[in-house]
């Protein structure tokens, strides 16, 4: 049984309409980031190849979202990855994080233009410095869906993605994308990480600037 109210179509009252304020978390995240010490360790068919990866990152506060009573905070973002000195895309990334200040619960959304979607999940302090949220194939709530090659090559069964605030006020990320490869026993471990430098602060949401 949930804990959900009877009521499930009657929105909250009176809540705050300035996002950064109410990020809990997530707040140290808002703004613009550049990071050039990404580490991307990836699978190939003579086994791991590492590649590093420079990225910038844009997490800008949304207005607040009603599910009836249920109340979000969050971060619209976008994330673009090349490789050191080059133009072309390495990797392209969008989705929201959200915060759900009643339950504690922290949402990361993503898509990728592979054919592939996910959402990740967890719980965390409105002061956390650190918290991890966990994507697996098989939930119903917080799964992965991938297009049907690969689904058939490289199946995604487990994404989890581990965030640290620093002291210095940068952030940096580590990320498990757990494949099934076709032809291995043994699943593969698909690993990225980075540390994120600030580089512009965030817009306020449209209903605050209004």
């Amino acid at each position: 049984m949930s804990n959900f109210p009877a009521d499930i179509y009657t929105e909250p009252s009176g809540f705050d309409i300035n996002t950064l304020d109410n990020l809990g978390p997530l707040r140290a995240m808002a703004g613009v980031w550049q990071g050039t010490r990404g580490l991307d360790v990836k699978p190939k068919a003579d086994g791991p190849r590492q590649q590093a990866f420079v990225e910038r990152i844009e997490l800008q506060p949304i207005d607040p979202v009603t599910n009836g009573p249920q109340l979000f905070y969050g971060l619209r973002y976008h994330t673009h990855i090349t490789k050191p000195e080059q133009v072309k895309t390495y990797h392209e990334q969008v989705g929201y994080w959200l915060w759900e200040p009643a339950s504690g619960s922290v949402i990361h959304t993503l898509a990728i233009p592979r054919g592939m979607i996910a959402m990740a999940s967890g719980r965390a302090s409105a002061d956390a410095k650190e918290f991890e949220l966990v994507a697996r194939e098989e939930s119903e709530h917080a799964g992965i869906r991938s297009n049907p090659f690969l689904h058939h090559a490289f199946r995604t069964v487990e994404f989890r993605i581990k965030v640290t605030i620093n002291d210095d006020g940068s952030w940096g990320y580590d990320e498990d994308t757990v494949l099934m490869i076709r032809g291995k026993e043994e699943p593969f471990h698909h690993t990225d990480r980075n540390l994120l430098t600030k580089i512009a602060e965030p817009t306020p949401n449209p209903l605050a600037r209004g």
